[in-house]
């Protein structure tokens, strides 16, 4: 089962772009599920009923947006390469907004759903508008000089409501109510094809323009993703070998303590002890020389603060305070050795 699940992430991590496109469409199809379970309640008072469809119409989304942004694993990455210090290596607002920008358009998705949605279902424009209506081209006009303003405000406002709604006599709800829902699907097809052809134009006319920068820009925004994946495997990789020799050494410390107390069974104990020379060695190897804590921490604050050079073969010595030293290494000498067959 462990190995199933491994398989399933390890497949996951290669391919995180279709991933998150596939989450983005589930949350985009979980926003349009969430409005159609949401029971809309318009309060039909005039101070409150533009304040309520306007929160309803934009809270959903800016949390769609943020939640969004939380599930995608770069955020984490981009926020690490703006905070980081410069060190030898100098930070491109090119890769940074090309990772945000990749990050903004899949979150956007759901919060885009959610408005489209709601628009086209008009009851959030119905609720926010409905003191709007012009009665005097759809209902009876010639009541609508004798009523005050808060008196036609309080009625109109109340056309969301069936129930409470009593100005039939100035204005027939099913009037009002067929005239808003008809301009707010308006709003919403408009707010869909905006937001298509402006999808299209990002996706498809942007790189023709700027061909360069953007193959720069994407190319160095997945060798950041890469590098720190592979950081944190060697990371792992090397806490467990140094784990597993700290606790290898106490317990050859504890088996010689109990040697010096028991010397009468050292000779049997040594015979029927398991040889751990081999494995301890290998893991050794991984350790790659650092073999304290203090060694260890300076090497991960020298990454953090002064992140090698992008060109290999010339990086400089790791010292106490980071990548600093006498210049590149020399070149290597290369020997070329031939066996013969005599």
């Amino acid at each position: 089962m462990m190995d199933k699940f491994r398989m399933i992430f390890q497949f996951l991590q290669s391919n995180q772009e279709s991933f998150m496109n596939g989450i983005c469409g589930i949350m985009a199809l979980a926003s349009a599920q969430m409005y159609s379970a949401f029971d809309f309640n318009c309060p039909c008072l005039p101070g409150y009923n533009a304040a309520y469809s306007a929160g309803i119409l934009l809270a959903p989304p800016l949390v769609l947006f943020l939640l969004g942004l939380a599930m995608n694993n770069n955020v984490s990455m981009l926020a690490e390469e703006w905070k980081r210090p410069a060190g030898q290596r100098a930070k491109d607002p090119a890769v940074l907004r090309y990772m945000f920008c990749s990050m903004a358009q899949r979150a956007l998705i759901a919060p885009v759903v959610w408005v489209a949605v709601t628009l086209l279902d008009g009851k959030c424009f119905l609720c926010a508008f409905c003191t709007a209506v012009p009665v005097a081209a759809l209902g009876n006009g010639s009541l609508v000089p004798g009523l005050a303003p808060p008196e036609l405000a309080r009625l109109l406002a109340r056309v969301p409501c069936p129930e409470i709604y009593d100005g039939d006599w100035l204005l027939a709800r099913e009037v009002a109510v067929r005239y808003l829902r008809c301009i707010s699907q308006a709003l919403g097809w408009s707010f869909v094809l905006l937001t298509t052809l402006l999808a299209f134009m990002v996706r498809s006319v942007r790189p023709c323009f700027t061909q360069a920068a953007f193959l720069k820009s994407k190319y160095w925004s997945h060798y950041i993703d890469i590098e720190r994946k592979l950081f944190d495997e060697t990371c792992t990789e090397h806490a467990k070998a140094f784990a597993k020799v700290c606790i290898q050494q106490f317990f050859e410390a504890v088996n010689h303590d109990l040697e010096l107390g028991h010397a009468h069974g050292a000779l049997a104990m040594a015979s029927t002890a398991p040889d751990t020379t081999d494995g301890t060695e290998e893991e050794r190897e991984k350790l790659r020389g650092i073999t304290d804590q203090g060694t260890m921490n300076r090497l991960l604050t020298s990454w953090h603060k002064c992140k090698p050079p992008l060109r290999l073969g010339q990086q400089e010595l790791l010292m106490d305070n980071g990548w600093a030293g006498g210049g590149p290494r020399p070149p290597r000498k290369e020997v070329a050795t031939y066996f013969s067959k005599v």
